[in-house]
């Protein structure tokens, strides 16, 4: 058996992975850690990391939370309850939480399972697996570990500060939950870079230890909270300053007993570096939640590219996708595309793609039937739905991603060349007449199609639409009139703290016509260069706060009440 390969279930034993998730940033989760959770029956796993590892899962697996959770549920092949959620949805009522986890994998993995134990960090720095390890030896149950990014090493390289340098310096890890006073004295002493893991709270008592056993007050520190994720923050002071840099901060005591922070000692972690090397904190948009007024599916590449900028998508869908109310007509446009009436069909959405793809599932047709017919797509988003169906494009816009640039590099029609004359171009039923303008004017027959209608979408959660009004959202991306028109109908207008960003001057017009300041307009008529457009004012607005001397703070955090329900 290959290291890669997970033996099959079988009904004596099955088989457990304990793994490391990382210290936050789903991006780092390692390929191997993928491939194991593909392959899982059983997923237990810690509560802080389980929207980490669960998107990998496979639809219909058992997943078990070691904190509060859903009541129990038998599990398949043995007479322990535990909380059962089935792909990602739980079946049964909240219970208590559950706190054997080392019983629930030995026990799931005796009734022939393929278990995944997921931890935060790694199994072996971060965690207290060993435990779990020898009970699944003592037993004779096959285990392996698939080690994660340790939030000692993952979180101060989030947060621009190097552990070593060239010359090799010392590094030592320390947990303060469970250090001796031995361990304070060996690390005091030492002139090495000193890593420590502890809570928000108990930072200033670490200071003092290290102090006390020889550290110079003056030696620089850094502290991370919310490591490796959008919510991270870093604080640069001394050892003998981070109280008093805590006190002006307004970091007030939690009363949960603090957030897991990592603190670095030494001269690596001096502020002057720091600010050189803080490449995560320092994207254009980092922290900033944004409001992407369209679904989960239609906002892939959009809410991508808003990730790498460092902002939190939250996708809103304004519109709902409808069947045409009379669909004779695209029935008959369908059977004309497989007797050859078309020379061109041409999808200019996504949603069209689907209403074809849904249509030739219902006559029992495939990509085959394409066959012959020349295809155009207005969009990367469009082409990839017809990649994803078996129907690579044939012309795609080589410029703008709209109509208009889907005309600049249409043919016109050649009665030599092109034996048919027919355009099938299956829409929705209030899209403009543009395409069907320009295609006639280059001498082509145009079937203009009703192949979905939208119509405006039900009104998001009460926690999203309070969250837009009240100023919690910092940006929102507007991409058409209707996106406007819709969102301010289903769920209010955005706060005036919110930027507004417009993809071009119509959708620009409609907004101010709702009363909306807009900040931020695409210089051409593209998500993507929205995007870019929002994460260029970012940048500005975070360089003018630094040339300025004030703090860099998100659009959310100048609403009235913000400043004083962040510093809890």
């Amino acid at each position: 058996m290959s290291p890669t390969t997970l033996p099959a279930a079988g009904p004596a034993h099955g088989h457990v992975t304990f793994l490391g998730a990382g210290p936050g940033d789903p991006g780092l989760l390692t390929l191997r850690a993928v491939e194991a959770l593909a392959h899982a029956d059983v997923l237990v796993a810690e509560h802080e990391v389980l929207d980490v590892v669960r998107t990998h899962a496979r639809p219909g697996v058992a997943v078990v939370p070691t904190e509060a959770g859903p009541s129990p549920d038998p599990l398949p092949g043995t007479g322990t309850p535990f909380p059962t959620i089935v792909d990602g949805t739980s079946t049964t009522a909240e219970a208590p939480a559950v706190r054997d986890a080392a019983h629930l994998v030995m026990e799931a993995a005796r009734g022939g399972r393929r278990v995944v134990r997921a931890v935060s960090g790694d199994p072996g720095l971060d965690a207290y697996a060993a435990e779990e390890m020898l009970a699944c030896a003592a037993a004779g149950v096959p285990f392996e570990v698939v080690p994660g990014i340790a939030a000692a090493v993952g979180v101060p390289a989030y947060a621009g500060v190097p552990l070593r340098d060239a010359q090799g310096a010392d590094v030592r890890f320390v947990d303060a939950r469970t250090a001796s006073d031995r361990c304070w004295t060996e690390v005091g002493a030492s002139d090495g870079t000193v890593v420590v893991s502890t809570t928000l709270d108990s930072v200033a008592s670490a200071a003092g230890e290290l102090v006390s056993a020889g550290r110079k007050p003056d030696t620089p520190m850094t502290v991370t909270v919310a490591g490796t994720t959008t919510r991270q923050r870093t604080w640069s002071a001394t050892l003998g300053t981070i109280a008093q840099t805590f006190k002006q901060a307004k970091v007030l005591p939690s009363p949960e007993g603090g957030r897991p922070v990592i603190v670095v000692v030494g001269e690596r972690s001096a502020p002057a570096q720091r600010d050189q090397l803080a490449w995560f904190e320092s994207k254009p948009l980092f922290g900033w939640k944004v409001l992407v007024p369209r679904t989960k599916e239609q906002a892939v590449s959009l809410s991508d590219q808003l990730r790498s900028y460092g902002a939190v998508p939250h996708e809103v869908p304004t519109i709902a996708v409808e069947p045409p109310r009379t669909p004779q007509q695209m029935e008959r446009a369908v059977k004309g595309l497989v007797t050859g009436r078309y020379e061109w069909i041409a999808f200019t959405s996504v949603n069209a793609v689907k209403a074809v793809r849904e249509k030739f599932e219902e006559y029992g047709l495939d990509a085959r039937a394409f066959a012959g017919i020349k295809v155009a797509a207005v969009g990367e988003q469009t082409a990839k739905a017809l990649i994803a169906f078996g129907v690579k494009p044939d012309l795609v816009p080589s410029g703008e991603q709209s109509a208009a640039g889907l005309l600049e590099d249409w043919p016109p029609y050649d009665p030599v060349f092109d034996p048919i004359d027919r355009v099938f171009l299956p829409r929705a039923d209030i899209a403009t007449e543009t395409l069907v303008a320009g295609l006639i004017e280059l001498g082509w027959e145009v079937d203009d199609v009703t192949a979905y209608r939208t119509v405006r979408a039900s009104p998001p959660p009460a926690e999203t639409r309070e969250a837009i009004k009240g100023g919690g959202f910092d940006a929102v991306l507007f991409t058409s009139s209707s996106t406007v028109r819709n969102l301010v109908g289903i769920a209010g207008k955005p706060h005036n703290v919110t930027v507004i960003a417009c993809i071009g001057p119509a959708t620009a017009k409609t907004a101010e016509e709702h009363g909306l300041r807009v900040d931020v307009m695409a210089p051409e008529p593209s998500v993507l260069r929205l995007a870019e457009a929002l994460a260029d004012f970012g940048l500005r607005r975070r360089a003018a706060a630094l040339e300025a001397g004030d703090p860099v703070s998100r659009p959310s955090e100048r609403r009235p009440g913000a400043r004083r329900r962040r510093a809890t």
